[in-house]
């Protein structure tokens, strides 16, 4: 196997440490790069895991020597940067010692029929990631973001995510209109109508409808839908964070295959 070329930088306005930052600390500059940051070895490793290959290993000077015994092939470009400049890149409060650079691949198009989840504007990285991590779980390989939803690929959401990512067809900045290509009957959540979600026979594949913190569905996708979904609360609370909603309901379809 070829040796890696390894490069080591110091300087803050080196220009791959600039491009870095960018996404490292602006949600949606890999759509402009083509690439994304992922830091830290944990998400490394679901990467790897999930057979993608970085473009680029980076690495904090510190930690470099010992990170050749298991990393020193995993890219065929490796960067070594001082220790206080990857503190300044990073996104993180406490920073990091090795991330990886990843070449995004071209978006797939629709499936009209695969099992999917739809996100309307759900905003919160948090809550999107938490999202995604569900989905792969539960048998769901399509997620679609409608326009207004958080930005799939930014940092927040893969660090949600935690390799979720990798397992799923993304497809982000779609209308509403879009979603007419669909063939799979679309269920939504809803806190206050229609079927209870444990006495509902759920269609399979289908898509679900996920909707914004605090407005829900939007009325245009509620009006086509097939099902509306609501969970039980025996508890008595009002709603539940989207996120545990999501997972409650994808789970609830996939163990119903």
């Amino acid at each position: 196997m070829t040796s890696p070329s390894v490069t080591t930088i110091h300087s803050r306005d080196n220009a791959f440490v600039k491009d870095l930052r960018r996404l490292a600390q602006d949600s949606t500059a890999y759509r402009k790069q083509g690439r994304v940051w992922l830091e830290g070895d944990h998400l490394c490793r679901a990467a790897v895991e999930r057979r993608q290959r970085p473009a680029i290993a980076v690495f904090s000077e510190s930690f470099w020597p010992l990170a050749q015994v298991e990393w020193a092939q995993v890219a065929p470009k490796i960067i070594v940067i001082s220790d206080a400049l990857f503190a300044e890149i990073s996104g993180l409060e406490s920073p990091a010692r090795m991330g990886f650079v990843i070449d995004l691949a071209v978006p797939a198009g629709l499936q009209a029929d695969a099992a999917t989840v739809v996100l309307d504007r759900v905003q919160d990285a948090g809550n999107v990631g938490s999202i995604l991590r569900s989905a792969s779980a539960f048998g769901f390989r399509q997620v679609v973001a409608v326009k207004g939803s958080a930005a799939l690929w930014s940092p927040k959401v893969l660090r949600a995510g935690m390799g979720a990512h990798f397992a799923l067809d993304l497809i982000e900045g779609v209308e509403h209109a879009e979603l007419d290509a669909l063939q799979v009957p679309l269920l939504v959540t809803s806190s206050h109508a229609g079927d209870w979600l444990h006495r509902a026979a759920l269609p399979w594949p289908c898509a679900w409808v996920l909707g914004h913190e605090g407005q829900g569905v939007s009325p245009v996708l509620e009006a086509r839908s097939a099902m509306r979904i609501r969970i039980a609360q025996p508890g008595g609370e009002e709603s539940l964070n989207v996120g545990a909603a999501a997972a409650i309901c994808l789970h609830a379809s996939g163990a119903a295959r």
